[in-house]
């Protein structure tokens, strides 16, 4: 390396740990206003809407979108975008409900999505949400066809009137499609001797907010734990102290803790039995070297 090179190198590590220590210091003396009530700087929300987009992009699978244009499908998803999205989005002459109106940044107008985005990045977006927005991943509560009917009624709301929308909405609530994930009546039962997947079930157990209540390994979630941490569990004798720690046990906990501890403060989620027994497996794998 000649020295010209070197010197170069030398200066491009300064400015790369100086730049480090800048941004440390703004963390440290807390610089950076996180209040929702007031916008980002507009370089950090272009920053973030174009690592979103690049994300996005990189991800989608723009070969798996099914034809999007037959009228059940549209009706259909109208009625999933009532109940799942028009709170936070809004629709054709509705107004989003008070809780988006706080939101940082702002839920989009999906019109305008609808317009810029293709079918398979929205669908992409609307199963596996956004970090750092409202955006939730809805894989666990909404099957793919479902999905796919949301998105059909998105891109048919590009010219749609209120009260077209209205006209879709009056219709009959949408029929759940069979589906292994997510919670509900639409769960498809797995047998007992079936086996979980632990790296399904360590992403399961993100998406129904385990690691707010427990500190889980391999789980970034709440520093202080309102439950027992689960570091161990795979070697533990019972679970909760009241029942012997097998998978089935476990599965049968997940889904509902009060029919062996009535007096447990855990809810019942609403686990689908896949999932309950993916993360199942994946706390079997838990031991005390975590």
């Amino acid at each position: 390396m000649t020295i010209r090179l070197r010197t170069l190198a030398i200066a491009a590590s300064l400015l790369l740990v100086l730049g480090g220590a800048g941004a440390g210091l703004v963390v440290w003396l807390g610089l950076y206003d996180i209040s929702a009530s007031d916008q980002h700087t507009a370089p950090v929300y272009r920053v973030l809407d174009y690592a979103m987009r690049r994300s996005v992009m990189a991800r989608a699978n723009e070969g798996a979108a099914p034809d999007l244009g037959a009228a059940q499908r549209v009706r259909r998803g109208a009625a999933h975008y009532r109940e799942h999205c028009v709170q936070c989005h809004g629709a054709p002459g509705v107004a989003p409900d008070g809780l988006a109106l706080g939101m940082t940044p702002a839920p989009a107008n999906l019109v305008a999505t609808a317009r810029l985005w293709k079918p398979a990045e929205m669908f992409w977006v609307v199963k596996h949400g956004v970090k750092m927005s409202g955006m939730p991943a809805w894989q666990y509560r909404m099957s793919d066809d479902e999905i796919w009917d949301t998105i059909a009624f998105v891109a048919a709301s590009v010219s749609m009137t209120p009260r077209d929308y209205a006209a879709l909405t009056q219709a009959a609530p949408p029929q759940r499609h069979q589906r292994e994930h997510g919670a509900g009546g639409g769960a498809t039962l797995v047998s007992a001797s079936a086996r979980g997947d632990p790296d399904a079930g360590r992403r399961a157990a993100h998406h129904y907010l385990c690691a707010t209540c427990h500190v889980i390994p391999g789980i970034v979630g709440a520093n202080r734990h309102v439950g027992s941490p689960l570091t161990g569990m795979g070697t533990r004798r019972s679970i909760g102290g009241v029942v012997p720690n097998t998978p089935d046990n476990m599965v049968r906990w997940l889904q509902n803790p009060q029919q062996f501890d009535p007096a447990s403060a855990m809810p019942a989620l609403g686990l689908a039995e896949r999932d309950a027994r993916d993360i199942a497996a994946f706390l079997a794998t838990l031991d005390e070297v975590h």
